[in-house]
């Protein structure tokens, strides 16, 4: 039997509604309904129009029913034995990691790029206000995790390219980047409870103030409990031994955008004499400049994160699941 997820862990503030929990945990809409009417199980909140609305918790909750149905059980002995776990505290202490979902095919990838092309396009516009209701329309059909990879992340990376070619003014880009950073910075600063563990580190290179990829994965990592120290943008490396000396970060991650930035990476052991010679924190480093010239990634010492959001947080995990 797989182990239990750890149900304590889990916020009880209603957050997701009944789709994005559905594709959470592969319990369909109709069969979340019909729990709640046998078995008063989830007990969902509801909104002011009537529309359930589930925790954290809720979710840590229906992924254990749900194992226990795969491994053979029936749906009302498999309730009964959570409630009976939870009541004696016999419960193994381990979450499940936020389900992302990688590939989006069909009609749901049609949805996501819609909302993707309205908020570009209303960002452009300037028009935060109808922005804002657009993002809050879509979380209440997406998790976090789907809106931050297939929407903000996208937008975020097409108004810098459109910046760059000319196409809107740096006023409007300023504008528009700084909208998606602070959607990135709640989710960064907020989000489920965060593992016991020292905090990931997260830099730009110096002189780097390109900070859209770095923001990203800080709060997909985030997403999945990894607390992390967002050091931001420019970071002079000098400034940085002492501080990695006090905090004792597992890992350490740069971004770097262009040839220029990058270079300064190339004598980051100068500055991290500890981290080079034991390995310790690990070292981890990504960004376009390693996918438009990849033999950067030979010249920077450490450990190349990989060309997408999603190669990313696997290495960053598999770095750390050796480490920790």
């Amino acid at each position: 039997m797989s182990p239990l997820p750890d149900v304590s862990l889990g916020s009880d503030e209603p957050l997701y509604n009944i789709g994005v929990v559905a594709r959470m945990t592969g319990v369909s809409m109709a069969t979340l309904r019909a729990w709640e009417r046998r078995y008063d199980f989830p007990d969902a909140e509801r909104t002011a129009g009537g529309h359930r609305l589930y925790s954290e918790r809720d979710v840590l909750r229906l992924r254990w029913v749900k194992d226990r149905i795969d491994e053979g059980m029936q749906t009302s002995q498999s309730i009964l034995a959570l409630r009976h776990q939870e009541k004696v505290g016999n419960l193994s202490l381990i979450e499940q990691s936020p389900a992302v979902q990688t590939e989006k095919t069909g009609e749901y990838a049609l949805h996501l790029q819609s909302y993707e092309t309205q908020l570009y396009k209303l960002l452009l516009d300037s028009n935060l206000n109808a922005a804002d209701t657009l993002l809050a329309e879509s979380l209440a059909v997406n998790s976090p995790e789907d809106l931050i990879l297939n929407v903000i992340g996208p937008v975020l990376a097409a108004v810098g390219d459109a910046w760059e070619e000319g196409k809107i003014s740096v006023a409007t880009e300023h504008l528009a980047t700084n909208y998606l950073r602070q959607k990135l910075m709640m989710w960064m600063l907020g989000g489920p409870p965060p593992r016991s563990v020292n905090p990931i580190v997260l830099a730009c290179a110096p002189n780097e103030w390109h900070e859209g990829s770095l923001l990203v994965l800080g709060a997909l990592l985030r997403r999945r409990r990894w607390p992390v120290a967002y050091l931001g943008q420019a970071l002079p490396l000098d400034q940085l031994a002492e501080f990695v000396r006090d905090l004792r970060p597992p890992l350490i991650v740069f971004v770097a955008m262009t040839g220029q930035t990058v270079a300064d990476l190339e004598n980051w052991e100068t500055y991290l004499p500890e981290a080079a010679q034991s390995g310790k924190p690990v070292v981890g480093f990504g960004g376009r400049i390693f996918i438009k010239h990849p033999e950067w990634i030979n010249r920077i010492p450490g450990n190349y994160l990989g060309d997408t959001y999603m190669d990313g947080l696997g290495n960053i995990e598999k770095l750390l699941s050796k480490g920790l």
